[in-house]
């Protein structure tokens, strides 16, 4: 599609592909603005939407910023655009995370960031098992050149390493959930069916447990009298992703968070399931233990992956909801 006026239509597009992005816990952490003389979208952080234990510098809220950031310009680049990204434009602006201009038409060869965005409305986490069929070493590549593409990078262990990751997952887990005070966190986002919520999880879309005990789920209701999914037997042989940056600056998580939200489109596309495994990154020990013996490896993320169901949709807040301001009125904004 091929258009060259930024008009209601066209932002509801773009902000429609923004929120579908995944974040933790579903918190949202967004803000839009739109600045119609420069075709711009500002993308802030929204402090409401806080998890003070479980990310206390923010590191896993800007990832999730960084992903609708990635979103934005798939369906900017679907449009017709080549969209120009300023991340953390203004010093004196420190919630001011990302600046999206659609900086004119592009080309007639639209450039491969519109293709992803048919994934962006598909694309849900599975807390599912998979079936333990390998994903193809072609489509893993593709996945890893998603990484690279926006300044990060992503490694998928063989055996040894992703029983390692996995154990040092679980062990996260096991904290969180003897830690009283993160467990109520946790529990704080989830929600329960029939009711009228527009943050968190819902308490349908949270899957089973392993009865392995080998695949760590995270557990958000604790011992909440929840009704739960009986425990199934996950993949025997889990094939999961370590995706890590080489420094650890907030423009750093922004660009994880981007890589990150194009490593899923690309699995999506291809009919590869995703959930995040981001336990051991709440834990500076843990965290610090999944890079392994990778030098100036900083761990952000661990994706798991695999062929099986998909994940059900969680809530997104209205425009209205997500502080969405434009400096003038709605009107038609050409591009020259």
């Amino acid at each position: 599609m091929q258009t060259r006026e930024v008009d209601a239509t066209t932002v509801h597009t773009l902000l429609a592909a923004a929120v579908a992005a995944p974040s933790i816990h579903n918190t949202q952490p967004w803000r839009f603005g739109l600045d119609p003389e420069t075709r711009s979208i500002e993308v802030r952080f929204d402090h409401r939407r806080r998890l003070p234990l479980a990310d206390p510098d923010l590191r896993a809220q800007h990832l999730s910023v960084g992903a609708a950031v990635l979103n934005l310009r798939v369906a900017a680049a679907h449009l017709g655009w080549a969209p120009a990204v300023r991340l953390l434009p203004a010093a004196d602006e420190p919630d001011l995370l990302a600046r999206v201009q659609l900086a004119g038409p592009a080309e007639d060869d639209r450039p491969p960031l519109g293709e992803l965005y048919e994934a962006v409305e598909r694309r849900h986490t599975s807390r599912m098992p998979f079936t333990g069929r390998p994903v193809p070493e072609r489509i893993v590549a593709e996945m890893i050149g998603s990484a690279l593409a926006e300044g990060a990078h992503l490694v998928v262990p063989d055996i040894i390493g992703t029983r390692r990751l996995l154990r040092l997952t679980q062990l996260a887990e096991a904290r969180n959930t003897a830690h009283p005070a993160r467990a109520a966190e946790a529990r704080t986002w989830i929600t329960a069916p029939g009711k009228d919520a527009r943050y968190g999880i819902p308490l349908t879309t949270l899957g089973p447990r392993d009865a392995s005990g080998r695949i760590p789920v995270r557990d958000f209701t604790g011992r909440l009298p929840a009704p739960h999914l009986p425990a199934l037997r996950f993949e025997r042989h889990a094939q999961v992703a370590l995706l890590w940056t080489a420094q650890d600056r907030r423009e750093d998580w922004l660009r994880a968070g981007q890589a990150l939200q194009r490593v899923l489109l690309t699995a999506t596309r291809h009919g590869v399931r995703t959930s995040m495994l981001h336990q051991a990154m709440e834990w500076p020990d843990l965290r610090a233990a999944t890079a392994g013996s990778r030098q100036r490896c900083r761990p952000q993320l661990l994706i798991r992956f695999g062929y099986g169901p998909d994940g059900g949709p969680t809530p997104r807040a209205s425009a209205d909801d997500r502080g969405f301001t434009a400096g003038r009125a709605p009107r038609r904004v050409r591009v020259r």
